[in-house]
């Protein structure tokens, strides 16, 4: 369970990075050339795989990859719609709980066995 968390954790904020990098420039770089965007944007996904590596690697340890996969893509999400609301200013939508339930299915199937075991 311990390595779980850890896992969960260095990949929040792996994603608070990823989602940065990926999105922001549209609102902080939106009037600049499109490579000064990629620059930026690359120098910040640094942090991000400097966070995500070492999640992945000790997640394996414990962690099936498809169990890695699911966990990286629910928190993408609970990370981006909290961005995309606050930071992007977009409305936030009834589709995103329709999705997040979706999500949760996947999380059931694919960790309804023991954690560890593949």
């Amino acid at each position: 369970m311990l390595t779980a968390l850890q896992t969960a954790g260095l990949l929040i904020l792996s994603n608070i990075f990823m989602t940065y990098a990926w999105y922001g420039h549209l609102r902080d770089l939106k009037n600049s050339a499109w490579y000064v965007a990629a620059v930026a944007s690359w120098s910040v996904a640094f942090f991000e795989y400097m966070l995500q590596v070492p999640a992945n690697r000790i997640g394996a340890t414990q962690l099936s990859f498809p169990q890695l996969k699911v966990m990286q893509e629910v928190i993408t999400l609970l990370v981006f719609i909290p961005f995309s609301v606050f930071y992007l200013r977009q409305p936030i939508q009834r589709d995103y709980l329709w999705a997040g339930l979706c999500l949760l299915g996947a999380v059931y199937f694919v960790f309804r066995g023991k954690v560890g075991a593949a």
